[in-house]
């Protein structure tokens, strides 16, 4: 019980007292949290590269400081145990296979046929099942920022789910609308890597929607490299090049979204990234990217004194505590036996 008592201190000092003035607009802000949704739409081992692409960008977010709480991480999952990988229970984004992207703390969400048209469109727009626990839902509010990355298979105007059904460009916006309407975002970064990518951001109609495609229609979005031990491509173009700007990006940095938007031209990429921002209220040239990819903890200052007066038996509260308070020690890990050994 007497853990408490501090807590009971400090609530007793806030409901007494009288003069205790916030000033007026004090902590307030439009964006007060980030979130991430990355998904990888494909399976089976000739598509190693997307589930790399996906878990490459979930590991920046995290470094960035989006807490595993705020991701929602959908993969199939079949690639650091599949048969073929010689490298058992490892996921590398490079041929140098010095980073393991898939490590030991990555906690998958939706995984195997789990990622499928119908729960990506109920996580976005909030339309769960009762049950389904914490850790499945994307909690998010009119304050929250989102960053939307998938990969996949995709044509014009859709994009595959592990090869056995698709969601096209309508039902994404739809779902889109639908958060906007309900008060689920307050600004919405969508990044897709897929072959005529660009197709499916077309039809959106949400505000604060700033969206970045791969290729454009009619163009095909390119693998980067073969690893020869692994025997298939371990990354696609675009985001080979968009993590290497990433890697760059600190919690501080003061690197814009204009910067990221300009990360593969078409030589390295081969195919046109295609962006729109008709939608994004704000200036591309004055938003941090890590307004999307990193962790927000909003602080505001304030030229004012905020008067957090003692409560007025706060001397008698603290020598009551220290009367009571009592010195802990730690028992020990096995109880000792020897007494009962004959």
């Amino acid at each position: 019980m007497n853990s408490f008592i501090p807590v009971l201190l400090i609530i007793f000092y806030f409901t007494q007292s009288q003069t205790w003035e916030i000033p007026e607009n004090f902590a307030k802000t439009g964006h007060s949290n980030n979130w991430a949704v990355l998904v990888d739409t494909s399976r089976f081992w000739f598509n190693y590269r997307h589930v790399a692409n996906v878990l490459s960008i979930y590991r920046s977010v995290k470094r960035l400081g989006i807490p595993d709480s705020q991701i929602i991480l959908m993969i199939a999952d079949d690639m650091a145990c599949n048969p073929r990988n010689p490298r058992p229970a490892t996921v590398f984004n490079n041929i140098k296979q010095h980073i393991n992207v898939y490590g030991d703390d990555v906690e998958v969400d939706y995984r195997g046929y789990e990622v499928t048209v119908e729960n990506f469109v109920r996580l976005l727009t909030g339309r769960l099942p009762p049950d389904t626990p914490r850790s499945k839902k994307l909690l998010t509010d009119e304050g929250s920022n989102i960053l939307i990355y998938l990969t996949g298979h995709g044509g014009n105007g859709f994009l595959k789910f592990q090869d056995s059904e698709e969601i096209t460009s309508q039902d994404l916006s739809d779902a889109l609308e639908q958060m906007w309407q309900k008060r689920r975002y307050h600004e919405i970064l969508f990044v897709i890597d897929t072959c005529q990518a660009s197709s499916m951001y077309e039809k959106f109609y949400s505000p604060n929607i700033l969206a970045v495609a791969s290729s454009k229609v009619g163009e095909d979005s390119l693998s980067h490299h073969v690893d020869p031990d692994i025997g298939v491509y371990i990354i696609d173009r675009y985001t080979y090049y968009a993590l290497d700007f990433l890697e760059k990006v600190e919690p501080s940095s003061h690197k814009k979204l204009s910067e990221f938007l300009k990360v593969c031209p078409k030589h390295y990429c081969l195919s046109t990234v295609g962006v729109r921002d008709d939608l994004f209220r704000r200036d591309t040239k004055t938003v941090p990217v890590t307004d999307f990819f990193g962790s927000l903890r909003p602080v505001e200052l304030t030229d004012n004194i905020v008067n957090i007066p003692l409560a007025l038996n706060e001397s008698e509260t603290i020598e009551k505590i220290q009367q009571t308070d009592k010195k802990l020690h730690y028992i020990k890990q096995f109880p000792d036996i020897s007494t009962y050994v004959q």
